[in-house]
């Protein structure tokens, strides 16, 4: 007789063993209370709305490539409840006066942000460079520039402060999320531990920067949130990522796409999961947009008790819970040590094979995962057309939607009861030259009627909106922008979330 567990049965082992962890967790007691404040989003959206909040004159050193130093900061929060107080850090080299603009990002009638404070006129000065750490540890210990009781009328969302000094009028952001603890249909996480993985500030200080290679995958770096976030490093030029991470990149379409249909929605960071299991079961569903690559252990299991407790989960991202990392709470720092995957299950990027790779693997919580080069693109192609994911879309077998799928994608369909593979089709690295690779986008039901849809693709959210101030990406292949049958798909899902 084969002493071998059969992988279903592994999943339903895991989702147990998810459930009987969570259980064993301090209880969060605010977030069962109330119901969801389905007009909170609606009435919010209702205000005055800015494009203020774009930065307006950018510069980028030449020497570091990735930094501002004439203005750049970052918070003590990654989130933040109202009541609690967020200190800003800000360093301005040469020094300068300077001014932070405050504002929430939604929809706002189409301008995609409302203005809330202005600080007086504030000293700047030069902040001292930290010494290189452990792992090549940047963590800054910078003294406090302003601090900012958030008030409680500062609903839940995704939050910028732009920086401007007055010497030459350059201007940064810093950005955090301020969280609630209210019932709500929807979470949106926001993937900050990958933006922080692939934040080379001041240069080469990334997560993939290991004093000799650009790209390393082993455990020889670790990063900080004690840190301004670095122009973005890849794909294109985003101006709007210089201190803000890669939100403006991915996940800011959904955002003003989401508040802009009404959607009762919430926010949290990866590192809201990673400290408080019980943040996921205050919605019926649970949002991963863009690229959300980096996951801890206890995210993990949190996310497989909530499937378990009958929340419903939307991995709108691509190469999505692929790596594996640890936390060091004293110097808000995070390294990787695993992957979410079997050997051999992608390419080996370079020092990938120092690392673990043991179950449990991305696909059995996703359906799919990071397979094969990982990096690709190809058009959304419909393999199932009579599923209620493409209702109101009149999508029939094999019609395509051109360019959805990049840069990275997810494959590999886990063997789970009930899952349906609902786009497929093979991956290319430029039109026509296909790279051997398939991804599979996936559904699959959870035990209390929910479910869990996994897009395979980083770039979702193009489909759904063109916010002002957004950059389209074009690699391997091209997206081409808001098509209403991504937004009915989108729909489809979130609604039979709610």
């Amino acid at each position: 007789m084969s002493h071998e567990i059969d992988r279903r049965d592994l999943l339903k082992m895991s989702a147990a063993g998810g459930a009987a962890w969570l259980a064993s967790q301090p209880a969060h007691a605010e977030t069962v209370v109330g119901k969801p404040s389905s007009k909170l989003i609606v009435e919010e959206n209702a205000r005055p709305g800015t494009q203020q909040w774009m930065l307006a004159k950018t510069r980028i050193d030449p020497a570091t490539k990735y930094r501002c130093p004439w203005i750049e900061g970052y918070t003590s929060h990654a989130s933040i409840e109202a009541g609690e107080t967020l200190q800003v850090m800000v360093s301005t080299n040469p020094a300068s006066d300077f001014q932070i603009e405050f504002f929430r990002l939604g929809y706002y009638g189409g301008d995609g942000g409302r203005w809330l404070h202005t600080t007086e006129k504030l000293k700047g000065h030069v902040q001292p460079m930290p010494e290189v750490g452990e792992r090549r540890l940047q963590n800054c210990q910078w003294s406090v520039s302003y601090e900012l009781p958030i008030p409680a009328d500062w609903p839940s969302g995704v939050y910028v402060g732009k920086l401007k000094e007055f010497n030459q009028g350059l201007e940064s952001y810093v950005i955090f999320i301020v969280r609630d603890a209210r019932r709500a249909h929807l979470l949106f996480q926001c993937s900050d531990h990958t933006w922080q993985a692939y934040n080379r500030w001041p240069s080469q200080f990334s997560l993939y920067d290991d004093g000799v290679n650009v790209w390393h995958w082993g455990n020889k770096s670790q990063v900080s949130f004690n840190r301004p976030y670095g122009k973005y490093c890849q794909i294109l030029d985003a101006p709007l990522s210089i201190g803000s991470g890669e939100f403006f990149l991915w996940e800011f379409p959904f955002v003003y796409w989401l508040e802009r249909e009404g959607y009762d929605v919430s926010y949290i960071s990866n590192t809201d999961l990673h400290r408080d299991a019980a943040q996921a079961l205050r919605a019926g569903g649970f949002l991963s947009v863009g690229h959300d690559e980096y996951w801890s252990i206890e995210m993990f299991h949190a996310m497989q008790a909530a499937i378990a407790a009958g929340v419903s989960v939307g991995f709108f991202s691509g190469d999505a819970v692929f790596g594996r990392i640890v936390w060091d709470v004293a110097t808000r720092s995070l390294r990787r040590v695993g992957v979410f995957g079997p050997p051999d299950g992608t390419r080996e990027f370079e020092s990938m094979d120092s690392l673990e790779h043991t179950r449990p693997y991305g696909n059995e919580l996703m359906g799919a995962h990071s397979t094969g080069q990982v990096s690709g693109g190809a058009d959304w192609v419909c393999t199932l057309p009579e599923h209620w994911l493409y209702a109101k879309t009149g999508m029939k077998l094999g019609d395509a939607i051109p360019g959805v799928i990049g840069w990275e994608y997810h494959g590999d369909p886990a063997d789970i009861a009930g899952l349906e593979i609902v786009a497929q089709a093979p991956t290319q690295t430029a039109p026509g030259e296909l790279n051997g690779d398939e991804y599979t986008a996936t559904v699959y039901p959870g035990p209390k009627n929910n479910i869990v849809f996994n897009a395979s693709t980083c770039w979702w959210a193009d489909g759904l909106s063109e916010p002002p101030g957004y950059v389209r990406p074009s690699v391997y292949t091209s997206p081409q922008g808001p098509d209403g049958r991504i937004q009915q798909i989108t729909r489809n899902v979130l609604d039979r979330m709610a």
